[in-house]
């Protein structure tokens, strides 16, 4: 069975990533900590496995993709005698957003137990990965990384190699200082517009014409347009990353003014009871402060 593909964490990138896997053909095997959210994937013809066991047992490549490291970990059996079981002979991608220097350590433990590791953390949302349209960064030993690059071709427009591990989750992490940045300045433009009566669908249409219009501020001043907060890319998601990118500056001695303020917005914003929502919602820490006065 060294065809089969396992595929750990269903969320909301994950699932229709390892939908696109399934009906480009691709053997998939998943496993999710909420089993409802197999459900789509047996339907589209997956197998689905009762524990996470069973996914690295039958499959040589195994995608990870869970909320942080340390839902990873528990995926991985990591500390205990059964990670070794896990890893040894199989190349473990890891798709998701995490420390740097977690998913280091990760390699030099999984290749010390026989095992390969790629880090392959992808740039984009719900929307573009319902689409087969996220772009990856690749990263480890080029052997590697050259196995997992074409199994990427149905979740990824493009990917591009990042050098050795911890090389892709730093460059996630610098792309995702300027989409943090480009949205909640985006919010504070709609707000700024309608807190002196303009028309946002006018906003929307002035922008998407002008020089600065791009994929990302397209959907997300639509949804801004019709005070659309479901969620792509969640806040509590988004203030994850943030942290990140703050704690990786901080560890380089990098100033990160933006994202400093940022991260403060997307506190509030969790704090005001939309953690759930999409990054958007920021607009609602900018409307509370200027309410405050």
């Amino acid at each position: 069975m060294s065809d089969l593909v396992g595929f750990l964490g269903l969320g909301v990138m994950g699932g229709p990533m390892a939908l696109n896997l399934t009906r480009a053909g691709t053997p998939l095997v998943v496993w999710n900590r909420t089993a409802a959210r197999t459900e789509p994937l047996r339907a589209a013809g997956a197998r689905v496995a009762a524990e996470p066991e069973e996914v690295f047992r039958d499959a040589r490549t195994v995608l990870l993709m869970p909320y942080d490291a340390d839902v990873a970990d528990a995926m991985l059996a990591r500390g205990t005698e059964e990670f070794a079981r896990r890893v040894d002979g199989r190349t473990i991608v890891h798709m998701g957003t995490a420390e740097p220097e977690w998913s280091r350590a990760l390699e030099a433990e999984i290749r010390a137990a026989g095992g390969h590791y790629v880090e392959a953390p992808v740039s984009g949302s719900r929307v573009p990965a319902e689409q087969g349209q996220l772009v990856a960064m690749l990263a480890g030993e080029p052997e590697a990384v050259a196995r997992v690059r074409p199994l990427l071709g149905p979740l990824c427009r493009e990917a591009f190699a990042c050098g050795p591990v911890p090389g892709a989750l730093l460059m996630k992490l610098a792309v995702n200082v300027f989409l943090i940045t480009t949205v909640t300045g985006l919010a504070e433009s709609f707000h700024f517009a309608a807190r002196h009566g303009l028309d946002p669908a006018l906003l929307r249409d002035i922008l998407d014409a002008g020089p600065m219009a791009s994929a990302v501020s397209r959907l997300k001043a639509q949804k801004l347009t019709d005070g659309d907060f479901s969620v792509q890319a969640g806040i509590l998601d988004v203030l994850k990353n943030n942290r990140l990118i703050v704690e990786a500056a901080r560890a380089a001695g990098i100033a990160s003014p933006l994202l400093d303020v940022c991260h403060a917005l997307y506190a509030e914003t969790a704090q005001l009871g939309c953690g759930a929502q999409d990054m958007v919602a920021v607009l609602r820490a900018v409307e509370a402060r200027s309410d405050a006065g």
